[in-house]
């Protein structure tokens, strides 16, 4: 049952009271100290709000605000003329900036809101812009223009919603870069999953300490998906199933600027964070070995050669290592969410190997045996080995 705000008030007051009973029994307080520690909190205490009800209802209402407004001009973009719709892109972004400066003294969390959506939109609003006055393509200068605006938002306002966003536009902007440029050759989805796993790594690792927890939740939650995603590009190593004549492979200059945005995520990494480049490097080398933990297979049918490849045993071992690495390294730094990640993660490579690996080889009954076996005793061990570890962190927290 949920508490009304006097009865929290009440509640919160009535432990103060415990443990101030129990700091002057043990000789660590006097009365004096305690009555003038009662006088300040009493004076101070304020009914607590409903701040996460609030801040989720906020979420939703912008982005079902934005949402909506997209829809709207896309259903009547093609009936506006061209300057209709340079006034409608217009008046998009001053009406969200303008609620959010109009209201930023009286409602910070509506502000912050309205002037997320404000950048959103300003994304649209860029590539509507070269789409109304044909402007040649180039999609990375528009992820650019956007993660300069995001940029500038958080230097003007210093909220967290501009902070988030700066923080993923800008590498996107530098990996879409690259990608745009190396896209014609071989090699590139490999070299570009290597980079987007080191910088899944420092928003797993990066932000540990930060103080805005949102931007870390959020940064965290982007490393949690760019990382598995990562590794499944990388399982797939060099060679691509099929028939025909293969691109080039992708020239050295191109392998080096790779080479490059891994140093300088790790550099990112360790300018954030000075802990976390144990876990970027690992995640690092485990990236730059995988493609290569791979058995081939040269098979010729009706006269055409097949060349493809699979992973090995390997390819598991990696990232197995490196989500038990994770955890060890979650465990000395005392970031549950990362023992949590790891070993998640590692749950995860278990059964990947075992249907890739392992089921195919035995019997559909003894297969389906197997596994549920490993769902219940492998589930069951991971669990109790988590609370195992994550209860003894909080041991040494509070000793």
């Amino acid at each position: 049952m949920l508490l009304c705000p006097a009865s929290a008030l009440l509640q919160r007051m009535q432990d103060s009271e415990t443990w101030l009973a129990r700091w002057q029994a043990a000789g660590l307080l006097d009365e004096a100290t305690a009555a003038a520690i009662r006088a300040y909190e009493q004076s101070h205490a304020k009914p607590s709000s409903r701040r996460w009800q609030v801040l989720v209802a906020l979420i939703f209402g912008a982005i079902l605000l934005g949402a909506g407004v997209l829809l709207f001009v896309a259903a009547h973009w093609d009936r506006l003329s061209p300057t209709a719709r340079m006034l409608l892109v217009l008046a998009m972004l001053v009406f969200f900036h303008g609620l959010g400066m109009l209201s930023r003294s009286r409602f910070a969390g509506f502000a912050t809101a309205m002037h997320g959506v404000g950048t959103l939109s300003a994304g649209a609003a860029i590539a509507l812009v070269g789409q109304i006055f044909n402007i040649q393509e180039h999609w990375p200068s528009a992820v650019m223009l956007w993660a300069l605006c995001a940029a500038f938002g958080w230097a003007l306002l210093r909220d967290q919603f501009q902070q988030t966003l700066t923080l993923l536009l800008v590498p996107a902007w530098i990996v879409s870069e690259w990608m745009d440029r190396a896209n014609d050759y071989g090699g590139v989805d490999t070299y570009m999953a290597r980079v987007l796993a080191v910088i899944g790594a420092v928003y797993l690792t990066g932000f540990l300490r930060s103080r805005r927890r949102s931007v870390f939740s959020i940064l965290f939650a982007a490393g949690a998906l760019l990382l598995p995603v990562a590794v499944i590009v990388l399982s797939r190593g060099w060679s691509v199933a099929g028939y025909g004549r293969q691109s080039d492979f992708l020239p050295l200059s191109y392998r080096l600027w790779a080479v490059g945005l891994v140093l300088l995520a790790i550099a990112a990494g360790w300018f954030l964070d000075r802990k976390s480049w144990a876990p970027v490097l690992v995640v690092a080398a485990m990236a730059w070995a995988l493609p290569w933990a791979q058995t081939n297979f040269v098979e010729k049918t009706a006269g055409s050669t097949w060349n493809h490849s699979e992973p090995n045993v390997l390819a598991y071992a990696l990232p197995a290592a490196a989500a038990v690495f994770l955890v060890w390294w979650g465990i000395r730094n005392l970031a549950k969410q990362v023992v949590n990640f790891g070993m998640v993660a590692f749950a995860l490579i278990v059964m990947w190997f075992y249907f890739a690996s392992v089921m195919d080889k035995l019997d559909r009954s003894l297969g389906l045996i197997g596994l549920g076996i490993l769902f219940l005793a492998g589930g069951w061990a991971l669990e109790y080995t988590r609370r195992r570890i994550v209860a003894g962190m909080e041991t040494g927290v509070a000793a």
